[in-house]
């Protein structure tokens, strides 16, 4: 049996770098109260968190943490406190402040970069100690960005020689023929979204001198075939796409002192239905090599607008309801 209701009644001075952010837009209250069994109430002078001892205390551990870190000048948005909530209601033994620690934190030209959630940060740690890994899971998690940091990071301090940045171009209910211009201009929107990272990592003049003397390299699946990579950070970018051949093709071009990491979302293939992911079959053939990392992201993970997080949770509980209202109407 559960025990009886409490409430903790602390000053608010106590979180005094979360006070305007909690009294004005009330938004870190909100999200501690979706994630904790607790109510919380901000007055005048106090907070008032009500519910179980024990879920009060953790609520209290985290809150002391989200104001240590906000006193470290660290410029967190809305969205950075309430991944930071969910990561410690997933695990409230979790060290917040790790996530901003010098191990997963990159530099680039434009900004600085941290994980801003346990996946992110495993993520992080898998390509800094592995040659080959994978990242699996919904758009938005940054799954892309992330390898993109770590590819300009590694060129930077002169790790690599060179950035290779690819994508299988597949039709997506667009047909590339009935598209204008000519083979490049029908290809380069399918690679659109690698030079958006880019340019959003790395200075433009910068990133363009880079990709003009090669040191940069954005380009279709197709056109890894027959090639070596040496020296080299390879991204794959939405391998779900690819096919049985096109992965193992990728896969057998790492060179000599090269780091690969695919990045994909299973549940959303564009390949014809008979044809089977090159994604999912590689799944299942590397998963048992201890050399290849595999890193699952999921809707926990997103990075983009918090609505986009509910939109993704509404389609997957309509998909499990569909085959029901399905066989109703037959």
């Amino acid at each position: 049996m559960d025990s009886a209701k409490s409430q903790s009644d602390s000053p608010l001075e106590r979180w005094d770098s979360l006070q305007q952010f909690s009294g004005v837009h009330d938004r870190l209250l909100k999200e501690i109260e979706k994630n904790f069994r607790v109510e919380v109430v901000a007055r005048t002078d106090r907070i008032h968190i009500l519910g179980e001892n024990r879920d009060i205390d953790k609520v209290e551990r985290l809150m002391d943490q989200l104001n240590n870190l906000s006193q470290r000048n660290l410029n967190l948005q809305d969205n950075d406190y309430s991944f930071l909530i969910r990561c410690f209601a997933e695990n409230d033994q979790t060290d917040l402040k790790e996530f901003f620690s010098k191990k997963v934190t990159i530099y680039t030209d434009k900004r600085l970069v941290a994980p801003k959630s346990i996946a992110q940060k495993e993520y992080l740690y898998a390509i800094e100690h592995n040659d080959l890994v994978f990242g699996i899971g919904p758009a938005g998690t940054g799954k892309t960005y992330l390898a993109m940091a770590c590819a300009i990071q590694a060129i930077k301090k002169k790790r690599v020689d060179r950035i290779v940045l690819t994508r299988p171009a597949v039709e997506a209910g667009e047909k590339l023929g009935f598209l204008p211009g000519d083979l490049y201009e029908k290809i380069n929107p399918y690679l659109r979204p690698l030079y958006d990272a880019l340019y959003d990592l790395m200075d433009m003049d910068k990133a363009q001198k880079l990709l003009s003397k090669g040191q940069i390299e954005i380009a279709p699946l197709a056109y890894m075939r027959g090639r070596t990579l040496n020296n080299s950070f390879i991204i794959l970018d939405e391998a779900q796409n690819t096919t049985s051949e096109q992965m193992k093709m990728f896969l057998t071009r790492m060179g000599q002192n090269s780091k690969s990491v695919i990045t994909g979302d299973v549940t959303q293939i564009d390949l014809p239905h008979v044809t089977e992911s090159g994604l999912v079959e590689v799944e299942r053939i590397l998963k048992r090599v201890e050399e290849i990392q595999f890193v699952y992201f999921s809707e926990r993970d997103l990075v983009r607008h918090n609505l986009v997080r509910s939109v993704i949770q509404a389609y997957e509980q309509s998909q499990k309801k569909l085959p029901k209202e399905s066989a109703g109407k037959r």
